[in-house]
């Protein structure tokens, strides 16, 4: 049976994960929603590799020394935890919704691009005739409306309605 210290730097341990995986979970998403809204569908390779990075580089910042079984486990039910909790959140109040997953943004309107949306979404002007041509619009003039949405999708209404 363990001894009373050890129940009780086990507990501080947890504490520390429970900390640390919170601190981590809340920069990696401010820093996800400064640097711009895309969904996974549409990251380049050098937006993956850098997701992928960042989750190696903040692994021990989570956990510290604990390398054992029961301390990865903690920080990822930390982060499902949280997960879950901010997205009840979003779903109950539309400004938690607005924090966490942003606004949409108008980037074309009746054939006029919206240069300076782009530029402040970080979305190439070849990265919009991409989604206007996969919406059936082989020009700008031929879009009534595009929309980046929070989710990083882009929505088109061409002026036939489609």
């Amino acid at each position: 049976m363990p001894s009373t210290a050890a129940l009780v730097a086990s507990g501080r341990d947890t504490f520390l994960i429970l900390f640390r995986t919170s601190v981590v979970y809340a920069f990696i998403l401010a820093g996800f929603r400064v640097t711009g809204k895309r969904e996974v569908g549409m990251l380049a390779p050098f937006d993956l590799a850098l997701i992928l990075l960042i989750a190696n580089a903040v692994q021990n910042a989570m956990v510290g020394p604990d390398t054992s079984l029961t301390g990865g486990l903690a920080a990822a039910a930390i982060l499902l935890a949280i997960n879950a909790m901010l997205s009840r959140l979003a779903a109950r109040s539309r400004r938690v919704e607005r924090l966490l997953r942003g606004r949409a943004r108008i980037l074309v309107n009746r054939g006029h691009v919206d240069t300076e949306g782009l530029r402040e979404e970080n979305l190439s002007h070849e990265e919009l005739m991409q989604a206007l041509r996969e919406s059936g619009c082989a020009t700008v003039e031929e879009c009534r409306l595009a929309v980046l949405e929070p989710d990083g999708r882009i929505s088109v209404i061409t002026h036939h309605g489609k």
